[in-house]
């Protein structure tokens, strides 16, 4: 899969490293002194335990004379990655479900998210990312969300809490926008998209996002996420656990028809605060 195929590409890159470091006749010490890290850190680089930066892998070319191979390689592997690590077999996945299941208490999943909607959400995430950086994100979550466009597409269930339409991520006019896309989506029928409203209090799994996948050829997985990590989960009883969960927040939601009601509502107070400043 995508995590093992790059776990590979940064093990060539450490063996390179020890292979031409050994060329040029220096120690693991001798060469991070001259490139201003440890011998131990060049160590963790060679056995892929670690990914040095940009300007060090420009130092070593440097100093082993190696003609930028370190730097072109680097962003040759940065660039390839396009989804966090946590979540790139999940991104492979999900082109091969034939059913997709999402609940989402806090924001849009990324399949229904307009462009606008996801640059306000990594601009509040990384308010020092580059333009590049936020413009390829994007542009693979736009890829991503191709596959519901597709004729075999998967069936695509979204299960959201009424918070992700009231919270104006982007200001008014973003989310307006934002909420007539998953109305358009629905009235597709691309999506099957259920609210739960604050008026059915908490739940116990509305700390954090999570996704069913089923296939054709192979058992169903969940995955689960927070903030700054994500776990994909093949165990039969903890799929079957979360596929309870799954039910019970389907229990708890209004009809599609009222959902559909509740979001084309919300999107419309979204434009009545942008038409009153």
């Amino acid at each position: 899969m995508a995590n093992t195929r790059r776990k590979a590409a940064w093990e060539y890159f450490g063996e390179e490293l020890k292979r031409r470091r050994e060329e040029a006749g220096l120690t693991q010490t001798q060469l991070g002194d001259r490139v201003f890290v440890s011998g131990g850190y060049i160590g963790q680089f060679e056995q892929a335990f670690r990914k040095p930066q940009l300007d060090v892998a420009i130092r070593i070319d440097e100093v082993l004379r190696t003609g930028g191979f370190f730097e072109r390689t680097w962003h040759k592997l940065i660039r390839e990655r396009r989804f966090a690590s946590y979540f790139e077999e999940v991104a492979e996945l999900e082109r091969t479900a034939t059913k997709i299941c999402d609940f989402a208490p806090l924001v849009v999943p990324g399949l229904l998210q307009t462009e606008a909607y996801n640059r306000a959400l990594m601009t509040e995430d990384d308010p020092f990312a580059t333009e590049e950086q936020m413009q390829d994100t994007i542009d693979a979550r736009m890829e991503r969300a191709q596959i519901l466009a597709d004729a075999t597409r998967p069936e695509f269930w979204v299960i959201l809490h009424e918070h992700v339409l009231r919270t104006p991520v982007g200001g008014p006019s973003t989310m307006a926008d934002q909420l007539d896309r998953i109305v358009a989506r629905i009235r597709e029928r691309t999506v099957l998209v259920t609210i739960i409203p604050y008026a059915k209090g908490a739940h116990a799994s509305m700390n954090g996002m999570f996704r069913l996948m089923e296939f054709d050829d192979a058992p169903p997985v969940a995955y689960t996420e927070t903030e700054f990590s994500g776990t994909l989960i093949d165990e039969p009883a903890v799929v079957k656990r979360a596929q309870r969960t799954y039910d019970l927040l389907r229990v708890a939601a209004l009809s599609p028809e009222a959902s559909l009601e509740l979001i084309a509502s919300a999107a419309e107070d979204h434009r009545r605060c942008v038409r009153t400043t």
